[in-house]
């Protein structure tokens, strides 16, 4: 997973998942009857796959087959390039041989990563196959209740039209259904999956990231551009490679991604993180959908 926002308390030396969920969020967003939208009350015919899934600390997980085996528990990480990863226990328990080591960045630092090779990755019947994935042991920074057997990153729906539907906590994948970019609340991006956001009168860009537990990371450099209370010491954020220094504050905002709005939010802050990430602790009020064959994204409610 490429961002695991776990934040240890610098008192105590707990550990504490950032932005729990007692932070207040005021949303608002797109109505789901805007042309954008309304592929989410699409009939079950216009998708290839629909699966359930529970969310843990904003992140998703979902039920999943390797080699034909399963079902394992994995995480949905639109922040993880590629196909997928694969957990050591999976490696382990599958018997898989580790393969040539490949380059892995998490935003701040590059490095190598063990590779393995599987046979075919299926969720809900639709199947990837001859995939070589990253693996490493993810799970010794995870709760228990959060462990994972491994990830479907985003490329396992580059063909199509993905829907996360966080209030029904469904996931669906259509290849007939389609974002117009020219819709209203559309947003167009070039590297995935970055998008305007605005914050109060200022322009940004956020990365939308599914598999990170906060609401926003901020760069030091924009938090100094926005309204907000005074930052205080929050602990070490946990990246997939990288340690990294953090503040938290309140930012007014308010927030604008497309059609939603975010006011009043807590928000991490770090000198070392390279650009605005709006993680799942703000994605999991919408139904995100994210069309990759027209570099499309949108947030419906």
């Amino acid at each position: 997973m490429k961002h695991q926002w776990t934040i240890f308390c610098s008192v105590s030396g707990a550990v504490l998942m950032a932005l729990c969920a007692s932070t207040a969020v005021a949303t608002e967003a797109a109505h789901a009857t805007t042309p954008a939208c309304q592929a989410v009350a699409a009939p079950k015919e216009a998708f290839e796959m629909q699966v359930p899934f529970e969310v843990i600390d904003g992140r998703i997980y979902l039920q999943a087959r390797v080699n034909g085996r399963g079902p394992f528990k994995f995480a949905v990480d639109t922040g993880a390039s590629g196909i997928g990863r694969a957990d050591s226990s999976l490696v382990s328990d599958l018997g898989l041989a580790l393969q040539r080591p490949t380059l892995n960045s998490d935003g701040v630092k590059t490095t190598e990563a063990d590779t393995t090779r599987i046979e075919s990755l299926s969720i809900g019947g639709m199947a990837k196959h001859d995939l070589q994935v990253i693996t490493r042991d993810y799970n010794s920074r995870m709760s228990p209740e959060a462990a994972f057997a491994g990830i479907v990153a985003r490329d396992f729906f580059g063909d199509g039209l993905l829907i996360i539907d966080y209030p029904r906590k469904v996931l669906s994948f259509s290849k007939s259904l389609s974002l117009d970019p020219k819709h209203q609340g559309v947003l167009r991006y070039e590297r995935p999956f970055r998008v305007p956001v605005s914050i109060g009168a200022l322009q940004t860009e956020g990365n939308l990231d599914t598999g990170a537990n906060v609401t926003f990371v901020m760069p030091q450099a924009l938090f100094d551009k926005v309204v907000a209370t005074p930052a205080e010491p929050a602990g070490k954020g946990q990246l997939a490679n990288t340690q990294i220094e953090t503040k938290r504050a309140t930012v007014r905002g308010p927030f604008r991604i497309g059609g939603a709005t975010v006011s009043g939010v807590e928000v991490r802050i770090s000198d070392e993180y390279p650009e605005l990430l709006v993680g799942a602790h703000i994605l999991k009020n919408y139904a995100v959908l994210i069309d990759q064959r027209s570099k499309s994204v949108t947030l419906c409610q």
